[in-house]
């Protein structure tokens, strides 16, 4: 019988860094499951380095805001045109959009109208904003894959089939951070041992992956910092982004007198996490980095004027950071648009260091949040896909009575 992985093919979009690392927790289950399988689309470098076939790289999409689509849009929607003609042209087994909603449910719409079943891996955040959404999905995938427990119930009432697959950052995240074992591989107790006779306190700082989160929150967030600095000496910190944004954000440090204080690293923001005593970041998934790390944050965020006008007449509750949101309670400050100013950013930020009791509370309702976040994610995701990518199989050889018998990939081991 003929090893249904021989010519089994998946498309996959991610549009930013998150979407890379969800990705790239999940395609070694579906290179374990089906070992021949391709992998081929739009997808960033964790992806690339597991042998996925990136057509164009996942930084064409990352663009948040309306205002900033608009600048970008004539590009976007090119590589959406393509990627759609190119699919339909030699279509693949499955389609599998992970997070970039916009991008991923009017290609997914297209692909499942010609018979390519179409997944969304991460449920748009319909239940906190932009909720007319959930009609999009109902008409544009088969299957959504979702990260938190209360989206099943809320997409299946609509119509929409939908798994519970945990968060797959839940399994490779400790429940307990070895906190002083990251700041040794970061060589931070070593580099302050003769600079200070206080142990240091460290504060990441993580103003986000975009070019346009660069452009609002880093200066923003390092004024904060040289504020921390001036009102408590023992701050240092640590500032993890990807190396399109290294030399932009060192010059910065250097100009506001920082460089004895704060550490530019390339990559390595969960070791950053896990180093730190406190997190200043940027809304989005990094959140929930910072909450599975249990670290307190203070979160921030913000836009253009005119995108932030839009997106909060669409807002359905009162938190934007995921913490609060899984939690429906301000567990952590939000300071956003004209809220974010540097020393709004330093005063709550400092304010973690003076409440021990905080802390402790905080680090309880976030290791409750892990354990009920911890699935096996892959394991689970990769059981839906193959189901689909079945049933695909079953009809096209029903199809086609001269075929040779397949074994289904959703039976493959």
């Amino acid at each position: 019988m003929k090893d249904s992985s021989q010519d089994l093919e998946m498309a996959l979009v991610v549009g930013e860094a998150s979407g890379d690392l969800l990705a790239s927790l999940v395609i070694p289950e579906l290179q374990k499951r089906w070992p021949h399988l391709r992998l081929y689309g739009i997808g960033g470098e964790r992806m690339q380095a597991l042998g996925f076939e990136a057509w164009w790289p996942a930084k064409e999409l990352a663009v948040r805001g309306y205002v900033e689509v608009l600048r970008h849009y004539r590009r976007i929607v090119g590589i959406r045109d393509e990627l759609t003609r190119q699919c339909l042209a030699k279509p693949p087994r499955l389609f599998l959009g992970v997070d970039a909603p916009d991008f991923n449910l009017t290609l997914a719409k297209s692909l499942k109208t010609a018979g390519v079943p179409a997944v969304q891996f991460v449920c748009p955040s319909v239940w906190a904003w932009r909720a007319h959404r959930i009609q999009t999905m109902a008409q544009s995938v088969d299957h959504v894959l979702c990260l938190f427990p209360f989206e099943p119930e809320l997409l299946e009432a609509h119509g929409i089939a939908a798994t519970y697959v945990g968060h797959p950052l839940a399994g490779t995240i400790p429940l307990e951070v070895d906190q002083q074992g990251a700041r040794l591989a970061l060589g931070l107790d070593e580099k302050l041992a003769s600079s200070t006779s206080q142990a240091p306190l460290w504060v990441a700082l993580m103003p986000g992956s975009r070019q346009s989160e660069i452009d609002h929150l880093g200066e923003r967030f390092l004024k904060a910092a040289q504020l921390m600095r001036s009102q408590n000496p023992r701050v240092h910190f640590l500032l993890p982004t990807l190396e399109a944004h290294r030399e932009r954000l060192k010059g910065l440090v250097d100009q506001l007198g920082l460089s004895a204080f704060c550490r530019v690293l390339v990559g390595q923001s969960h070791l950053a996490l896990a180093a730190c005593d406190v997190s200043l970041i940027a809304s989005g998934t990094a959140t929930l980095e910072a909450a599975l790390f249990k670290r307190p944050m203070v979160i921030a965020y913000h836009m253009n004027w005119l995108s932030w006008l839009i997106m909060k007449r669409q807002k359905l509750q009162p938190w934007v950071g995921l913490p609060n949101i899984l939690c429906q309670d301000f567990v952590v400050p939000e300071l956003l648009q004209s809220a974010a100013t540097p020393e709004a950013l330093a005063q709550e930020t400092l304010a973690w260091f003076d409440d021990p009791q905080r802390v402790g509370q905080y680090q309880s309702r976030m290791r409750a949040l892990h354990e009920t976040l911890m699935r096996d994610t892959p394991a689970l995701c990769a059981d839906v896909l193959g189901r689909l990518m079945g049933q695909a199989l079953t009809k096209a050889t029903k199809s086609n009575t001269d075929s040779e018998p397949i074994d289904h990939p959703g039976h493959a081991g």
